[in-house]
């Protein structure tokens, strides 16, 4: 501000009279956005953030890759994979470290993605990062086309997570079991079958413009899934076994149909999926849980937050306002959880002295990304309709919301006790031994000589050096509830990244680089 205030006094006095009611116009505007930017001390470059976080979903593809591929160190991988079965299953990402391709998370993933770019896609586009982001979308839910085989059928999984973690191998040398495993009519998987719709939905109304064709397939796929998992319930961690150590449904599969009518209703309009969203609110626990996180297992806040955004901005939802109010009391639950705002801890989200939101010890990271999606997204609604976060310790600001978004995001990119990034490639420090077999061992495009299971253990995994190949934009575990943070690749539970972690930053960078600008243009203007 100091420099600020040198620029205006060496302005001509009848400049700063002229000015005088343009100042006036904007001060409150002013005030609002950039008491956001002055709440830290360390500035961060949202723009380059943003880029690399894209660029980390490249590093997670499997399959064939494409010539524009940016990130060299990787090459094509899994391309039998669906063989055995007599499917083509190529294609798709490994969720984190390693070569599983599990359908619950990546649909997650791309659900995110693509509500990343409806929120904030023209922000994305002025960071110049719009293809790219509806490239990331797209690798997802061209897998989802080809794993979605008939009406009733859904490739949930390829690969099993315990042959998988027996190895510590590139993708590209993997000998590890790709057998593939299914949900259908006598196998149900309504969690599964209801999480892909809703990608697919989303990502439809993500690519209504800019290609419609491709939209109107996404949406007939999710409309196919989401009556599937609906007509034939159960658990699809009941059917596919394996995946019950690594991604067991443990909130069951209520949330994740709702979620998929609430994406099927905003991609289609048609009153079918309002009214289940309706009818459905009680029983399948939308307008009854009352939750302090949001993930790739849990919809329930996500699903309060969309369907608030129903009532608020849709005039013709009055005759569904009592259900609606009660899915807003559930989200604001959720949002003062997050602020510190409910009354008791128990139901409030544990803080560190450091600032940043702990959920678990495990991938903590994930809980804060999606948070502060959340909150950014509740931040803009509120501003849009000039209301506030009503809490039981008193009503909040939609500023105060992007603040303390904001200063998530800042802990994650460097303003934390560790003055660590968790986003690697990202700052000066930032974890050097992530827990990932492809970028803990030489290149394939360096060194194509086969690398064994045994082999990656004995010569890779517990090498002392940084890794070779780094791993761009992926956003790992981070640190415990004391702020502390162990960069080893053995400590998988602070170090491991995943796509579903990263997901829901993409937009968030964007809306806060277009925040940082306009506080810029603001004072510009003075």
């Amino acid at each position: 501000m100091e420099n600020n205030k040198n620029i205006i006094s060496s302005k001509p006095m009848k400049n700063k009279i002229k000015k005088i009611p343009q100042i006036f116009k904007h001060c409150s505007i002013l005030l609002s956005i950039f008491s956001i930017f002055i709440s830290t001390s360390q500035a961060f470059n949202y723009s380059d953030a943003l880029s690399k976080s894209l660029l980390y979903f490249e590093a997670q593809r499997s399959g064939r890759l494409p010539y524009n591929q940016r990130v060299t160190w990787r090459d094509n991988s899994g391309v039998t994979d669906g063989l055995q079965e007599g499917v083509d299953l190529v294609g798709g990402y490994y969720d984190a470290g390693d070569h599983v391709k599990f359908g619950l998370p990546m649909a997650f993933t791309v659900t995110m993605l693509s509500w990343g770019v409806i929120e904030y896609g023209d922000q994305i586009a002025a960071a110049g990062e719009l293809e790219h982001a509806m490239e990331s979308i797209k690798w997802g839910t061209d897998y989802f086309i080809k794993a979605h085989t008939n009406p009733n059928v859904l490739w949930a999984e390829v690969g099993d997570g315990d042959t998988d973690h027996y190895c510590w191998q590139r993708p590209e040398d993997m000998t590890t079991s790709r057998r593939a495993y299914k949900v259908d009519e006598e196998n149900p998987g309504s969690d599964i079958a209801g999480e892909t719709a809703a990608a697919m939905a989303a990502a439809s109304i993500a690519f209504r413009t800019l290609n419609p064709h491709y939209s109107h397939l996404l949406l007939h796929h999710a409309q196919q899934l989401f009556e599937f998992g609906d007509k034939y319930r159960g658990k699809y961690d009941g059917s596919i076994g394996v995946v019950k150590s690594y991604y067991a449904s443990v909130s069951g599969y209520m949330d994740e149909l709702l979620w998929a009518a609430l994406w099927l209703y905003k991609a289609t309009g048609n009153q079918m999926y309002l009214e289940y969203l309706i009818n459905q609110a009680h029983s399948f626990g939308g307008t009854g849980w009352a939750v302090s996180e949001f993930s790739w297992d849990v919809k329930y806040a996500g699903i309060q937050v969309l369907a608030t955004k129903l009532l608020m901005e849709e005039d013709h939802k009055k005759q569904h306002q009592e259900i609606l109010e009660q899915y807003r009391a559930k989200a604001q639950y959720y949002l003062c959880s997050c602020m510190n705002k409910n009354n008791g801890n128990d139901s409030n989200v544990y803080r560190t002295l450091g600032g940043m939101l702990f959920v678990r010890e495990w991938n903590n990271m994930q809980y804060v990304s999606t948070a502060s999606f959340l909150l950014t997204v509740y931040s803009d609604l509120l501003q849009d309709t000039n209301q506030k976060l009503e809490c039981p310790k008193g009503s909040i600001d939609p500023e105060e919301l992007t603040s303390f978004a904001k200063a998530q995001v800042d802990y994650i990119l460097g303003s934390n006790p560790m003055n660590t990034s968790y986003l690697v490639g990202f700052g000066p420090k930032y974890p050097a031994k992530v827990h990932h077999r492809g970028a803990s061992i030489v290149s394939y495009k360096e060194n194509k000589g086969f690398i064994g299971c045994t082999q990656g253990y004995d010569n890779w995994y517990g090498r002392d050096d940084a890794n070779p190949n780094v791993v761009i934009g992926a956003l790992v575990g981070g640190p415990d509830r004391e702020d502390d943070f162990r960069d080893h690749r053995g400590n998988y539970m602070q170090t491991e990244a995943c796509t579903y972690n990263a997901a829901p930053l993409v937009g968030v960078f964007a809306r806060l680089k277009q925040l940082e600008d306009n506080s810029k243009d603001l004072i510009a203007s003075f």
